[in-house]
């Protein structure tokens, strides 16, 4: 297998502009006819694949005025995920692993609060540099939330995301995924913005994965994403691909 090589592919509805990183009406439903595209999940492992997603980023980041890093490095303890379809990048996200030398991003403002579960035992890993294409499905998004779950808890046994988001989209990540306040406001010195840590048990996204996954328009009470995250039967498949396919 190549490094390169599709870790999961699916079907979804093309241009609902259902998702754009920021607060939506999770209920709203589409009833007219709408065209079906194929999207692929991949790992970025070469330094051309993550100029690709590093591309999406600062187009998504750069109109809001925030400073985005070129990307391209390779650092040890993250990967890169992306989504592809008709050879086009249409979303991104990183994944880094906590590290004693290495870190994480967000120990350059919040390292404080970090150490606090870093001490309880806990073992940490950051999303982050994530973006979705504004005319993208709401399950690209789950399904680069999915993967990366399933690579950070199943594969290698972390127990917690911790991610920095714009105070704006703080009700987006609890209202969808079911992140908590855990540090407060700080400035955000790698973009020039204000940042809200909030934090994730991995455990919890577990039950909701195995409660909601797959299920998607038949849980219509549920205003979360995890009715678009995959059913459960494919997480094997997945961690499978995942083993094979890192670098």
């Amino acid at each position: 297998m190549q490094h390169d090589d599709t870790i999961i592919s699916f079907e979804a509805a093309a241009k609902l502009r259902d998702l754009v990183i920021r607060e939506q009406d999770a209920s709203a439903t589409h009833t007219h006819p709408i065209d079906m595209q194929v999207f692929h999940i991949r790992m970025a492992s070469t330094a051309g694949r993550r100029e690709a997603a590093s591309l999406l980023l600062r187009k998504m980041y750069g109109w809001r005025g925030y400073d985005v890093e070129a990307g391209t490095e390779h650092a040890p303890n993250r990967i890169t995920l992306y989504a592809e379809t008709q050879g086009a990048t249409v979303g991104t996200m990183s994944l880094c692993l906590d590290d004693p030398e290495l870190g994480l991003p967000a120990d350059d403002n919040f390292r404080d609060k970090l150490d606090v579960l870093r001490a309880e035992g806990r073992r940490l890993c950051e999303p982050s540099r994530l973006a979705i294409d504004k005319d993208v499905t709401k399950r690209v998004f789950a399904a680069l939330i999915h993967i990366s779950y399933i690579y950070a808890h199943n594969i290698h046994g972390f127990s917690d995301y911790v991610i920095e988001v714009n105070p704006r989209h703080v009700m987006f990540y609890k209202r969808m995924l079911g992140f908590r306040d855990f540090g407060g406001e700080r400035p955000c010195t790698r973009v020039g913005a204000p940042a809200v840590l909030l934090r994730l048990e991995l455990d919890y996204m577990g039950e909701q994965i195995r409660k909601f996954g797959g299920q998607m328009e038949h849980a219509p009470g549920e205003r979360s994403f995890y009715p678009y995250f995959f059913p459960l039967r494919d997480e094997p498949g997945i961690t499978t691909r995942l083993i094979q396919g890192r670098d």
